[in-house]
């Protein structure tokens, strides 16, 4: 493939990527004040905009098998960890913005969550182990099998997770 049309391709994932983040948060808020018909939009062009990423990602061929996406997934979460937002914090710690620093700090020991939940699978990947996980919606932390009391990422009670167990 030409590197001009990867570099787009890759661009297009990207910026696919960022919007359908970006316009489920906005569906959130227009839930909030009470503009359901307004949040139904954001959400349908959300996922309209999550097939533009997905077939660019499929162009890429970036989908392989699924021990290879493991491997990826794994390394990816590591250096996100070890790389980037150890250097994140040590940027917000020298700004001293203490909101940036909790969402980098907080972000970083998730990320090393999500490594060894990767890892755990690569290691049991034969075994197709059932679990039932659950994700804090304050900080993303995920729990494998059960649910705890309180988050030891960030504190939020057991109320605030969302079950995945399909």
């Amino acid at each position: 493939m030409d590197e001009k049309i990867r570099e787009a391709l890759r661009e297009a994932y990207v910026g696919e990527a960022k919007a359908v983040l970006r316009l489920k948060m906005f569906a959130e808020k227009a839930d909030k004040d009470g503009y359901p018909q307004i949040a139904r939009l954001f959400r349908v062009i959300a996922f309209s905009e999550e097939i533009h990423g997905m077939r660019a990602l499929r162009v890429l061929k970036e989908i392989k098998t699924t021990e290879e996406n493991l491997a990826e997934s794994f390394e990816s979460e590591k250096t996100v960890a070890e790389i980037a937002y150890d250097r994140f914090v040590k940027m917000a710690e020298q700004a001293g913005d203490k909101q940036a620093l909790l969402h980098f700090s907080q972000s970083r020991d998730v990320e090393e969550t999500h490594a060894k939940l990767y890892k755990q699978s690569m290691n049991h990947f034969m075994e197709e182990r059932q679990t039932v996980y659950h994700v804090c919606k304050v900080c993303g932390y995920v729990a494998d099998g059960v649910l705890p009391e309180e988050c030891p990422v960030c504190a939020a009670k057991k109320d605030q997770f969302t079950t995945f167990d399909r």
